[in-house]
């Protein structure tokens, strides 16, 4: 068979190359686990010891954990300071409570955020009869210390249909239209996607981002995704996203 005269110009090695430093893809499988008898974890970037060397850091974006919970199991009280914390709760439920006299029962389609700022004191437990599993992403604040924040609230389904929905950011005008605001240079978004669907996403300057698929498949820019893959976004103005399957998408911005 003769070779495509295209695919042997350098231009197209080039082409080839932009896109392969443009999407980083970072398949489920190939994540770093942590297992221990009542967690699950896959780890999106590296943490201390525990995940794949070259799954680096992204900006403020230094974790990004799929974690799933036994029943009747989780974190007891424990500290955590100088870190944005955001929750996406997928199925299930979590009970979080801390020193500041917060309390809540976080369902699936819960987002939380929790600024630890000088030091906070939490829990975090699945009380419930079934395995909850969620996104736990962890920033990098913009200014240390400060006092403890807590927030949550329901992003139903029916609210992100076909189009992003931000659920937490750093910047000041996505707070005021509703999204549970972050010490840190990112917005956190998410769209769930039917079969079939096209979207295209305009990305904040300088367009770097990280994007994981939940449930179902989905093409972004020449990378598909299969369930629970990531993908690091970076160069970009514009992604092109095709669903396969119905899916969740979610996706952290940097927003400098």
């Amino acid at each position: 068979m003769r070779s495509s005269p295209i695919a042997s110009t350098p231009d197209a090695y080039a082409r080839l190359e932009r896109i392969h430093d443009m999407f980083e893809h970072r398949p489920y499988l190939s994540l770093g686990a942590v297992r221990r008898d009542w967690l699950d974890t896959r780890l999106h970037f590296r943490l201390g010891e525990c995940g794949r060397a070259d799954h680096a850091p992204l900006g403020a974006l230094y974790v990004w954990n799929d974690d799933a919970f036994a029943p009747h199991s989780g974190f007891d009280l424990h500290a955590h300071r100088g870190v944005e914390i955001v929750t996406w709760v997928r199925s299930g439920a979590i009970t979080y409570e801390d020193d500041a006299g917060n309390r809540a029962r976080l369902v699936a389609d819960s987002v939380q955020t929790i600024s630890a700022g000088a030091a906070i004191h939490h829990t975090e437990r699945n009380e419930e009869n079934v395995p909850a599993r969620l996104f736990q992403i962890w920033l990098h604040p913009r200014t240390p210390g400060g006092t403890p924040r807590w927030a949550a609230r329901i992003c139903s389904r029916g609210c992100r249909e076909g189009h992003f929905v931000t659920l937490a950011s750093g910047d000041p005008e996505d707070v005021r239209a509703g999204a549970l605001p972050v010490n840190a240079d990112v917005r956190v978004r998410i769209a769930t996607l039917r079969e079939g669907t096209m979207v295209h996403h305009m990305l904040s300057t300088p367009g770097s981002a990280y994007l994981v698929a939940d449930h179902g498949r989905v093409d972004v820019g020449p990378v598909r995704l299969a369930p629970r893959d990531g993908v690091v976004i970076s160069d970009e103005a514009q992604l092109t996203m095709v669903a396969r399957d119905d899916t969740d998408v979610v996706i952290v911005e940097l927003l400098r």
